[in-house]
């Protein structure tokens, strides 16, 4: 519970930065979360579309982390949408209608390896307009055989285990 109330107030937070007209000035919004610092940058794709399937990506892998299946298929369900409308966007759409109709939170994991693959080439080729977006990895995921995701924080919260090994991983790249 105290999880989720941290959550929310680091959403609110963001949103309410994003809605200021001075968001310019605020790059950065920092939560305490047991005695952790984490930061969550701001970030802007250059493709407005591809910029609104990442927030639903990145709202997937939290409800992943937080072993929530029913957010997961909400925001896979989303991320579907948005995907299909971009050019190319054919195989996240496709990814992400999977984990949609997934019938566990391990399956929806084991396609979001998949997904993540998928979103970080797709991210990687359009580029960022601002903020920085790290592509962590976990060498344990997928039995031993690793597996990478996008975030917008420093701190590795891994959505492949979630509370079982919830900072599992590294950060290998840092997308500028």
């Amino acid at each position: 519970m105290k999880k989720n109330t941290i959550l929310l107030t680091a959403v609110t937070i963001i949103f309410a930065a994003c809605n200021n007209k001075k968001a310019e000035d605020k790059k950065e919004v920092t939560v305490k979360e047991k005695a952790v610092e984490v930061t969550v940058n701001e970030v802007s794709l250059k493709n407005d579309q591809l910029n609104a399937a990442y927030q639903q990506y990145l709202l997937l892998s939290n409800a992943l982390i937080n072993s929530d299946l029913a957010t997961a298929r909400e925001a896979s369900m989303a991320l579907e949408l948005g995907a299909k409308t971009l050019n190319g966007g054919e195989k996240l759409a496709n990814l992400a209608s999977k984990i949609t109709v997934a019938s566990n939170i391990e399956v929806q994991r084991t396609l979001f390896a998949s997904l993540s693959n998928e979103m970080i080439a797709k991210v990687k080729a359009i580029g960022l307009q601002s903020g920085e977006v790290y592509v962590e990895y976990c060498p344990m995921a997928m039995n031993d055989k690793g597996a990478s995701w996008l975030s917008n924080q420093k701190v590795v919260r891994n959505p492949y285990y979630g509370e079982s090994m919830i900072d599992c991983g590294e950060i290998k790249e840092t997308l500028k």
